[in-house]
């Protein structure tokens, strides 16, 4: 079973009582009520240097019992930078730290139409610095003393314009990335071209929810959410799983298969162009 939401509420209110801790989110699919039984709960503890690690350990033994603990900031990695795995009341339970700055500096750089994707473990495609944003505009506020969550949160409900348009604009890589994996067939790399096709239909994936007005934060069940947008090319998601089913090393098939893939980008930046009208 889930953990419940009083008890949610309870942890969060305990958890902005550490120093640094500014306020906590609910997120993931327990936030947009998609969850089941077995799904993992993800709380975003929002915080300011210097983060009081000592005291959120302790808490976090209390709470999760002798095996609970979280990492200092920067221990996972530079975009999902620490937390902890916990077991509460016998349901898996996620800290995950966002640096409140570093997101608010994200937010306004995705009002302004900047993003770039990050190396990040866990992540292939890399994290897009507007998923600082999407996580805000998707989440549940549970504790925020200080209002700063809930003010940046107003300021992503809307998907920015010039973000939509730069997302979309991105699709230049997909074409080139198709170009670039052209040189491999004749050496039959298809590890390097299963790469290539994986960044390309992320690519793809992406510029449709930008059309679309939706954010994309996660690279899992990127595909399956783009097909189901109104407008998406037809049969996207069957598409995409049979250009990975032709990388069998074969030259043949290879170059048929980016030959579909330059179709799937030209039908994805067509429909992005009749979505984003």
């Amino acid at each position: 079973m889930a953990v419940s939401d009083a008890r949610l509420q309870e942890l969060a209110a305990r958890l902005v009582r550490v120093p640094g801790i500014v306020g906590v989110v609910l997120g993931g699919s327990r936030a947009r009520g998609t969850h089941t039984p077995d799904s993992d709960t993800d709380l975003g503890l929002y915080y300011r240097p210097p983060l009081d690690v000592g005291a959120l350990n302790a808490l976090a033994r209390e709470v999760g019992g002798p095996a609970g603990s979280v990492t200092a900031p920067g221990e996972w990695g530079p975009w999902v930078d620490g937390g902890g795995w916990l077991t509460v009341a016998g349901a898996p339970v996620d800290w995950i730290y966002r640096d409140l700055d570093r997101v608010a500096r994200a937010v306004e750089d995705a009002r302004q139409g900047r993003y770039s994707f990050h190396a990040q473990a866990g992540h292939p495609l890399g994290v897009p610095d507007f998923t600082y944003a999407g996580e805000l505009a998707l989440g549940l506020i549970l504790a925020d003393p200080s209002g700063e969550l809930a003010a940046l949160q107003g300021r992503t409900r809307a998907y920015p314009p010039a973000l939509r348009d730069a997302v979309i604009s991105g699709l230049w890589e997909a074409d080139f990335l198709i170009g670039v994996a052209r040189k491999a067939v004749s050496r039959g790399d298809a590890s390097y071209i299963a790469g290539c096709l994986f960044r390309i239909t992320g690519i793809c994936a992406h510029a449709l929810h930008a059309a679309a007005g939706r954010w994309l934060i996660n690279e899992k069940g990127a595909v399956a959410a783009a097909a189901a947008l109104p407008g998406a090319p037809e049969r996207f998601r069957h598409r995409v799983d049979a250009l990975f089913a032709g990388v069998d090393g074969d030259p043949l098939h290879l170059a048929e298969t980016l030959d579909a893939a330059v179709d799937l980008v030209l039908e994805t930046a067509d429909a992005c162009a009749m979505m984003a009208r």
